[in-house]
C-alpha cells in the first residue's frame, strides 16, 4: 500500500478514467468495467490508493478541494474507491457524507462545469448514493442539465443518457422505500416486508 503523499489527485483521475477521446469521453469498455465487481481491480485500488482513501476519510486531503479536478479526485476516493476497497462491508459507505458535502460545495461554486462528461457524472454520484430524496432530485436535475448541454448527434448524449437512466432508477427506489434495500444486510438493517418482496421480485443489482 502506498503512503497518502504518494497518491496525487492527477494519479487518482488517471487511474479511474484513463485517456479521453476526441469527444472528451473515456473508453466505453473501461466505463462499463467500473460498475462491475472485480476482486482483482479492487485489490489494485487498495494497493495503490488505500492509504490515500484512509487519509481522505480523516479529512487530511481536504486541500485537494482548492481545484475542480482535485475535488473530483477527492470525491472518487471517498465515494468510489471506498466501495471497491471495502466491498461488502459497512465501511464502504464511510466516506459518503464527506463526499456529498464536497460535491454539493463543488456544484455551488461551479467546479463541475470545468470537468469532462464522465468526470462530471462521477462528481454527481454522491447525490445518487444518498438516501435523501432531495439529493436524488439534485442528481437527476444535474444530469438532465448535463444532457441538455450535449449537441445534436454528439456521442456524449447517449453516455449522459445512460448515467441519467441509472440516476432515475436510484431515485425511484428512494421514493418507494426511503432507503436502498440492497444495503440493508451489510448495514445490519432488517428488511421490511415490502423491501423483502421487492428484492425477490426485482432482479436489478446495484454494486453497493
Amino acid at each position: 500500500m502506498t503512503t497518502p503523499d504518494a497518491a496525487s489527485s492527477a494519479a487518482v483521475l488517471d487511474f479511474w478514467f484513463g485517456a479521453f477521446d476526441a469527444d472528451g469521453l473515456m473508453d466505453a469498455g473501461r466505463r462499463q468495467a467500473l460498475f462491475r465487481a472485480d476482486p482483482a481491480f479492487d485489490a489494485r485500488i487498495d494497493e495503490h490508493f488505500g492509504a490515500a482513501v484512509e487519509a481522505a476519510l480523516r479529512g487530511e486531503l481536504d486541500h485537494w478541494n482548492t481545484t475542480a479536478r482535485g475535488r473530483a479526485a477527492a470525491i472518487l476516493l471517498l465515494d468510489q474507491f471506498t466501495r471497491n476497497i471495502y466491498r461488502g462491508h459497512a465501511r464502504a459507505f464511510a466516506g459518503d457524507e464527506r463526499a456529498l458535502t464536497m460535491a454539493r460545495t463543488g456544484v455551488e461554486c461551479a467546479d463541475d462545469r470545468l470537468l469532462t462528461v464522465d468526470e462530471r457524472a462521477f462528481f454527481y454520484l454522491p447525490f445518487e448514493h444518498s438516501e435523501n430524496i432531495a439529493d436524488q432530485d439534485t442528481c437527476v436535475a444535474l444530469l438532465e442539465r448535463l444532457l441538455s448541454e450535449q449537441g445534436p448527434g454528439n456521442p456524449s448524449a447517449a453516455v449522459v443518457g445512460s448515467y441519467l437512466g441509472h440516476a432515475q432508477e436510484h431515485r425511484a427506489i428512494i421514493r418507494q422505500f426511503g432507503r436502498f434495500p440492497h444495503r440493508n444486510a451489510v448495514l445490519g438493517r432488517e428488511d421490511t416486508e415490502a423491501e423483502a418482496a421487492w428484492r425477490q421480485r426485482d432482479r436489478r443489482r446495484f454494486g453497493q
